[in-house]
């Protein structure tokens, strides 16, 4: 067998997987062609859809200028203080609630009918509460990312196996050490499912926050667009916000690949 023989199966797999990539992506870039020509026949108006050209032409001067960097490091410290926050408070209410009933008689209840409150609405109580600075926007964020911690966490520690607490227990294991041990870890997969709701709804919270008197951010962007028609500033603010909610998604799953990694599931083959 010869060495070129060998190396035939290797090529023939990246050859596969880049045939696969192309079939992705075919698609998308006859969209994109499709709303390029349309714009251009004039079938679109350029006022209600700008052309992708347009919307990179856009990207690339709000890149040049400086514009676009400044707007972006405002809005990550004010969703990362409002996720600080809220992922602190989830956590803590959920282990309270979940590791003792008497916690959960206190706080379950309250935080249920807080919960299905549409936080978005509480906007006007935030202003006249914390003023029209940068409190009402980061406590927006607090807020919304406060309940899928404490949702997720609560369950993953309620649904940790009880036959696994029992044979754990026989070992004589306080119950510092059991929580710290079995339960938590035990938990640690519902509590990273938490983390990534909690981030959707942290910049969803922080596209409303920053329409509140805002003079930064992407959400300002955004505004000041619409008040000149820069419909293409509009998307590229839309697509910034996608890229960043995507963007800590996979950091999350790089948390569980690597925290995880004694699970079943995350064995590679």
């Amino acid at each position: 067998m010869t060495a070129a023989t060998v190396k035939q199966p290797g090529r023939s797999s990246r050859a596969a997987a880049f045939a696969a990539g192309l079939r992705r992506c075919a698609v998308p870039l006859a969209l994109l062609a499709l709303w390029q020509a349309s714009v251009g026949l004039g079938w679109i108006s350029t006022r209600s859809i700008p052309s992708p050209t347009q919307i990179l032409l856009a990207f690339w001067e709000l890149t040049a200028s400086g514009e676009l960097a400044v707007h972006l490091l405002v809005s990550l410290g004010r969703v990362s203080a409002g996720l600080a926050i809220g992922v602190s408070v989830g956590t803590v209410c959920a282990l309270v609630a979940g590791l003792s009933k008497r916690g959960e008689d206190a706080l379950d209840a309250l935080l249920q009918m807080l919960r299905t409150l549409p936080h978005l609405a509480l906007v006007p109580l935030f202003i006249l509460w914390f003023g029209i600075g940068e409190a009402p926007k980061i406590a927006l964020v607090a807020l919304g990312s406060a309940f899928p911690i404490y949702l997720n966490l609560f369950a993953g520690i309620r649904t940790v196996d009880a036959k696994v607490v029992e044979a754990v227990s026989t070992l004589g294991l306080t119950r510092r050490e059991l929580i710290a041990l079995v339960i938590l870890p035990g938990a640690l997969p519902s509590f990273l499912t938490g983390l990534r709701y909690a981030l959707g709804v942290a910049w969803l919270s922080l596209v409303v926050g920053e329409q509140i008197n805002a003079s930064s951010g992407i959400g300002y962007l955004a505004m000041t667009a619409r008040d000149f028609l820069r419909t293409d500033v509009i998307i590229v603010a839309l697509i910034v916000y996608a890229i960043l909610g995507l963007l800590a998604d996979l950091i999350v799953r790089v948390i569980e690949r690597s925290a995880l990694a004694w699970r079943p599931a995350f064995i590679k083959e």
